[in-house]
């Protein structure tokens, strides 16, 4: 894993921090984080959290033949998964040293222990037995991981459940959840690891460290122990020299509180059976709360309601008098619009100018077109008499008669001037509006 270093000053303030007993969530020195425990819908599913640091954890099986050295035990494999997604330091299909120490912690806490009973896993001695699976995936990384995967993995245990078999001579018979009830495995007791960090070659001492405080440590003791107070495993790390009195006290805290977290424990796997047995909602749906995007709630303030009217009556009395307003629009001229309420239209006074510039341009526009009649019955009489002088050509073909006509450049030089006087006299029709506009604005 390549975390991000602390800097010297962050550095410095967590270790004086830690010396004045106090730590950045808060905790006391031997405070331990929430315990949420959550099932899915399948059996020997779970998701365990430990503040923020989360992990799911998948149970599964198969049956297989047994190993040559022990024909009568069935088989306990463990796996644990550190990917980005928990923190971007974790490379993804790497094996990097912390995560080969949490495997084999995992291993000597769950299977060295004999908490599960392999021998009951046996169906047929030398051919066939069931190999467990458990599948650990870190989904959040805010430090103590170990204690959080040895949780949820002993979860998952008792959670899960096997298919029922039964064995006819050689032949043997699986049968699916429909046709029998699946069947749970032998658990005899439930190991949990707790984590105690120290700091200044063992001077001070923390339980549960956060992702913070792993970076400032001296050494990492980890005592894997049950409710009986039988201590399954124990593992330092960090090179540090511990006396026989900090391990005994650590021994006694850890006692106290994996008698907590087994509490924990059995009362979630008895609501789960329980809600199961109802037919009521179960799974992560139902288990996670509601967590959304949007983060920031405003919790509902209580309004009361008593006395709204007096209220209401005594605000209205002291509220300014309702400026005067008509009660009908005024509409000058036939097809004006209102706009507003009790506003006086006064574009009434504008049509009139309109009217009048709207004459004056009718005028301009008939004049236009009657010098442009003028100049078309011109062109008519001048086009006539030219067709009278010229000669009507006859093509020398079988087909119709075509008429060849070629036009004189006369009528199209007034056209032209007939298009440039009418252009002219828009431009001035519209230069004169524009005047008249502005005077009036």
């Amino acid at each position: 894993m390549k975390a991000t270093p602390l800097s010297n000053c962050e550095r410095r303030f967590l270790l004086r921090a830690i010396e004045e007993r106090k730590r950045l969530d808060g905790r006391q020195c031997y405070d331990y984080r929430n315990v949420r425990i959550s099932f899915g819908a399948d059996y020997g599913c779970c998701i365990v959290e430990l503040g923020k640091t989360r992990v799911l954890a998948q149970v599964s099986c198969e049956l297989v033949p047994p190993k040559p050295n022990r024909p009568t035990e069935g088989i306990l494999f463990f796996n644990l998964e550190l990917s980005p997604m928990a923190a971007p330091g974790f490379e993804p299909g790497r094996q990097s040293e912390l995560l080969v120490k949490l495997n084999r912690l995992i291993e000597r806490c769950l299977r060295n222990s004999k908490c599960v009973d392999t021998e009951s896993l046996c169906i047929i001695a030398g051919e066939k037995v069931w190999q467990i699976r458990l599948d650990l995936h870190l989904l959040n990384h805010d430090g103590n991981i170990i204690d959080a995967a040895s949780i949820a993995g002993i979860v998952a245990l008792c959670h899960f459940r096997r298919p029922d078999v039964s064995v006819q001579g050689e032949e043997v018979t699986v049968y699916t959840p429909e046709e029998r009830d699946p069947v749970p495995l032998s658990i005899h007791h439930m190991p949990v690891c707790v984590s105690f960090a120290f700091f200044q070659q063992g001077t001070y001492l923390l339980v549960d460290p956060s992702e913070c405080e792993e970076r400032v440590m001296d050494g990492l003791l980890v005592i894997a122990m049950n409710k009986h107070r039988e201590i399954c495993t124990i593992q330092s790390s960090g090179g540090i020299m511990l006396v026989k009195d900090q391990v005994l006290r650590c021994s006694k805290i850890t006692a106290v509180k994996v008698a907590e977290i087994t509490e924990l424990i059995q009362k979630a796997l008895e609501n789960d059976q329980k809600v199961r047995k109802e037919g009521g909602k179960f799974g992560f749906a139902e288990s996670i709360p509601n967590q959304k995007i949007t983060a920031f709630k405003i919790e509902r303030a209580a309004i009361d309601t008593n006395n709204v009217e007096e209220q209401a009556e005594e605000i209205i009395a002291k509220a300014d008098p309702p400026s005067e307003v008509f009660a009908k629009p005024i509409l000058h001229t036939p097809g004006t619009a209102q706009i507003g309420e009790g506003i006086e239209n006064s574009w009434g006074d504008l049509e009139e100018s309109e009217r009048e510039e709207a004459a004056e341009e009718e005028g301009e526009i008939e004049a236009a077109a009657f010098e442009c009649q003028k100049m078309e019955t011109e062109d008519t009489s001048t086009m006539s008499e030219t067709k009278k002088d010229e000669p009507i050509v006859l093509s020398d073909s079988e087909e119709e008669e075509v008429i060849i006509l070629e036009p004189q450049e006369v009528p199209k030089k007034t056209r032209t001037q007939t298009n440039s006087k009418q252009e002219n006299t828009s431009k001035k029709a519209f230069n004169k509006r524009r005047k008249k506009k502005r005077a009036a604005y």
